[in-house]
């Protein structure tokens, strides 16, 4: 694999799923060594299991879910991707890494950490901000199809499900996974491998 023209990569992800921090931050890991083009798109765990089949139990946490992804998708549609890619990092450090509540005082701390309007926090209780949500997370369904969750990544022009990782690959670990992944979506046969998850997750 050549490691000198910049590799353009979109990550699509909803800032509350663990899964799709481990994945974003291996993704940092391998631009730290290779240079990589990463686009932050944002999509919606809430849209995604609005259907009838999803248990109460998973239900109870949506209202959280939609304050995060909207103010996430107010970030992204005010300034542009680079800005919701650092604050996705400042959100994601607190409620995942530290374990904090997502809640509007998370909210607001990360978006200070980043510089970015108090203001913005409102979004988080405004259903006007639902269609964006909603067209976003159709964007990322009409190139890998409804069954899938978060994260998604798109490259060399092909979207897939995942990776879901854990712990994070760090070094030359990180690489290789990237470059597997790239020989992966070489092939047009390919569409999906998946095995058992390992249930505790590890952010380190």
């Amino acid at each position: 694999m050549s490691t000198t023209a910049p590799v353009p990569v979109t990550f699509w992800f909803d800032p509350a799923c663990p899964f799709a921090w481990i994945t974003s931050r291996w993704l940092l890991e391998v631009a730290a060594q290779r240079p990589l083009e990463v686009t932050w798109r944002t999509m919606s765990l809430a849209v995604i299991n609005e259907g009838p089949d999803t248990p109460d139990s998973y239900r109870e946490g949506f209202p959280r879910l939609w304050q995060g992804i909207r103010v996430a998708v107010a970030v992204e549609q005010r300034f542009d991707t680079e800005t919701l890619g650092r604050f996705y990092t400042a959100l994601g450090n607190r409620l995942h890494n530290a374990g904090r509540t997502l809640d509007l005082p998370l909210l607001a701390e990360a978006l200070a950490e980043c510089g970015l309007s108090a203001d913005l926090v409102a979004a988080a209780d405004d259903p006007s901000w639902d269609g964006a949500v909603r067209d976003s997370t159709q964007a990322v369904q009409d190139a890998v199809g409804t069954l899938v969750g978060t994260p998604v990544v798109t490259l060399d022009g092909r979207s897939f499900f995942g990776p879901v990782l854990n712990p994070i690959p760090r070094g030359e670990e990180a690489l290789r996974v990237f470059d597997a992944l790239r020989i992966l979506y070489s092939v047009p046969a390919f569409s999906e491998l998946k095995s058992a998850r390992i249930a505790t997750l590890d952010f380190s």
